[in-house]
């Protein structure tokens, strides 16, 4: 005899409502029924044929629904025996509020650690044609010993690009080569002694190469408005490390006043602004900020890469540096290229050149403003307490969560498979500002397919209203 629900799943009463496109009102609706107890565990749902003519959308659409769903673990499916309830996805008591499911195992189903970019919009065809004309037109001296300083054609092509796109003003002697920011970071350790003040919510990693160099980290009071730089001169430090287009995490530009303000103090102290430019090339709701590398090239070392905006596997990135560094960032770096593949390098520099670098660029701006406008309509519908911040530009956004939630929020979220920060560990341990509970959310690095589902798990780990 078959079990109940074996043989139903032909009419299936679903209102496809709310916002997102229909595989995301059907994976809701599917979602709400199972929670409620409407469907219950075993109960078998109608083929995709079946319910795509009911519900007048396309069959693939109920594909994919089903598909995410069985990922998730509402559904299970098996070959020859149709799409069920499963059987651990029990209706909640009433008023009680739960996860679809909880992994057996703590595995990562949603990615959505910050600072990534989508690996899967990586232009292949684009880059693979740069590296054919790199390839055809490289000299034989390109596949000679490394110059440390990097090769020339790319050099000459980021001076263009970054003058033109973030005010930078430096020439291709001035500019070295590096494989991202990490890199440019411990070659200039090399040149600084004593203190550097730093913002007091920032990367941990940055910190410790820092302390590891020997450098004393002292923490900069951060505001809407960046980093407060009428604390800088009370520091006593050499040198300032800053996120000045879109402060890491917390996501404020620095102030125009703040901006002029830092390079007075370089100028009065003779110090050095390091300034770290990890996203400049996303702007979504303001006018693109330039680089205060611009205001004056000698008191500022300007850090960019390709970590966002291409990929962090290319390990590509360039600092600009004031000519009187040059020689002993040079010396720290060593006689040869250890670090950046040249036939990368002359690929880049194709791939700037020829306008290929900012087709992508545009492309993934809209992407990635999509992405934020989804977040930001799913949290005011779903969870309206919660305060979202930093989302004018980049690829993460912060979302202020009531005090002491933090910890529950980042356990829900484990349960459920997403990787994610909480605001907490970024924050220096000596600085004097309180602590903020929140989770740094990066909705750059999910794949496309994946990013709806991704947001609507995200919004079942955050906290009820208090």
């Amino acid at each position: 005899m078959s079990s109940p629900g074996a043989e139903g799943g032909s009419d299936l009463h679903l209102e496809l409502a709310g916002v997102g496109g229909a595989r995301v009102r059907l994976m809701r609706a599917l979602r709400e029924a199972i929670h409620s107890g409407r469907l219950a565990p075993g109960t078998r749902l109608p083929p995709y044929r079946t319910l795509a003519l009911d519900l007048g959308i396309a069959r693939n659409t109920v594909a994919a629904a089903y598909s995410e769903l069985v990922e998730e673990g509402w559904l299970t499916s098996r070959q020859g025996s149709g799409t069920h309830v499963a059987h651990r996805a029990a209706p909640l008591e009433p008023g009680r509020r739960r996860s679809p499911a909880r992994p057996s195992r703590l595995r990562i189903i949603h990615d959505l650690m910050p600072s990534s970019p989508d690996a899967a919009a990586f232009p292949r065809s684009s880059w693979s044609a740069s590296a054919r004309r790199a390839l055809a037109g490289a000299p034989n001296d390109a596949f000679g010993v490394g110059d440390p300083r990097g090769r020339l054609e790319l050099r000459q092509a980021l001076v263009e690009y970054l003058a033109r796109t973030r005010g930078v003003r430096t020439k291709a002697d001035h500019v070295v080569i590096c494989s991202g920011f990490a890199h440019g970071l411990r070659l200039v350790c090399h040149v600084l002694r004593g203190s550097i003040a730093v913002e007091s919510y920032g990367l941990d990693f940055h910190r410790s190469i820092l302390t590891e160099a020997g450098l004393k980290t002292v923490p900069l009071t951060v505001d809407i408005h960046g980093a407060r730089i009428e604390d800088l001169p009370a520091t006593g430090a050499q040198a300032v490390l800053l996120t000045p287009a879109h402060q890491y995490p917390t996501g404020g530009a620095l102030h125009p006043q703040r901006r002029a303000a830092v390079i007075d103090w370089a100028r009065a102290t003779g110090g050095l602004l390091l300034e770290d430019d990890y996203d400049g090339e996303f702007r979504y709701d303001r006018e693109p900020v330039g680089a205060v590398q611009g205001l004056d090239p000698d008191r500022v070392v300007y850090f960019g890469s390709t970590s966002k905006s291409l990929s962090p596997a290319l390990r590509l990135g360039w600092m600009a540096l004031p000519g009187r560094l040059v020689d002993d960032i040079l010396a720290a770096k060593g006689s040869r290229e250890l670090w950046s593949g040249v036939m990368d390098q002359v690929t880049l520099a194709d791939f700037v050149a020829g306008g290929a670098y900012d087709r992508q660029l545009r492309r993934m701006r809209g992407i990635y403003r999509r992405r934020r406008d989804l977040l930001t309509a799913m949290l005011a519908e779903r969870a309206p307490h919660i305060t979202v911040s930093g989302i004018a530009a980049g690829l993460h956004a912060v979302l202020e969560l009531p005090p002491g939630t933090e910890q529950a929020a980042l356990r829900a979220a484990r349960r459920l498979g997403i990787a994610l920060d909480g605001l907490g560990p970024y924050l220096h341990p000596g600085s004097t500002m309180p602590p903020r509970d929140g989770l740094v959310i990066g909705y750059g690095t999910p794949p496309e397919h994946a990013v709806t589902a991704a947001l609507e798990a995200l919004c079942l780990a955050l906290p009820d209203p208090p």
